[in-house]
């Protein structure tokens, strides 16, 4: 089995028994109880699980696409890594995409007051941290804002980004899989993600590494699509192997 599909089949068992134990899960999986425990360990750092002694206890999800709130909380040291990361990939004056998110929100934060770029964005938040910049001029994408994550989409997005040619463009992900490519769980966001990618000389995915080995339901993009995946370190050597494996894979800079 590939990890991905050893962790759908561990989350699995824990919803269907109420818990599981690691030497259970090596005899079945034919693996060792180090392979389980760093599963269970991704596992929790999810949300699917909650490690105990000895095995996990199933955690079930109540937000299958969580909040821009909550999900600001989550992994903030390592968000702040890839956004420092991410600003080697900035040009040094040109035309920039950020998408709306939390890790591209981080590296908005943290562009500098010397920066001359101008920066299109979806996302009011991003344009409000980078409007007081001097020489950065704010292009902000309208349409509907969807209020679980604060992301303009829709035709009114669209039709502007199908103009656009952008030297780099910044994107967030709430899936990524070597096989599946960057997925998320709206519609309109994956929609608006695509054309994002479509409007790009350069594309660049940052994303904690929770998000690796997920999939939701629209994707928006295959790996051979982006140049370079930003992450943090505690992503696994099986996931960042599948990665490397796939044809045309872009490079993976673990920060």
């Amino acid at each position: 089995m590939y990890a991905q599909e050893r962790q759908q089949h561990i989350v699995e068992q824990a919803r269907a028994h109420g818990r599981v134990e690691v030497l259970a899960l090596a005899h079945q999986l034919d693996v060792t109880t180090e392979t389980v425990r760093r599963d269970l360990t991704v596992l929790e750092r999810r949300g699917a699980l909650r490690r105990v002694h000895g095995g996990a206890l199933p955690i079930e999800r109540v937000e299958l696409e969580p909040a821009v709130q909550t999900r600001q909380r989550r992994f903030e040291a390592e968000k702040r890594r890839i956004a420092a990361r991410a600003l080697e990939e900035v040009p040094d004056a040109g035309t920039v995409l950020l998408d709306s998110g939390t890790s591209t929100g981080a590296l908005a934060e943290l562009l500098p007051q010397t920066a001359r770029l101008t920066v299109i964005t979806n996302s009011f938040a991003h344009a409000a941290v980078l409007s007081p910049l001097p020489e950065v001029t704010v292009l902000l994408l309208g349409g509907h804002v969807r209020r679980l994550t604060g992301a303009a989409v829709g035709q009114w997005a669209l039709e502007a980004l199908g103009g656009l040619c952008v030297d780099v463009a910044f994107l967030g992900t709430n899936g990524l899989t070597a096989d599946r490519g960057l997925t998320t769980p709206d519609q309109a966001e994956a929609e608006v993600k695509a054309a994002m990618v479509g409007a790009a000389r350069r594309v660049v995915v940052l994303t904690d590494s929770s998000k690796v080995g997920e999939v939701h339901l629209h994707r928006f993009a295959d790996l051979d699509q982006v140049d370079l995946v930003i992450t943090d370190t505690t992503l696994d050597d099986e996931h960042a192997e599948e990665l490397r494996a796939a044809d045309d894979a872009p490079e993976v800079a673990r920060a």
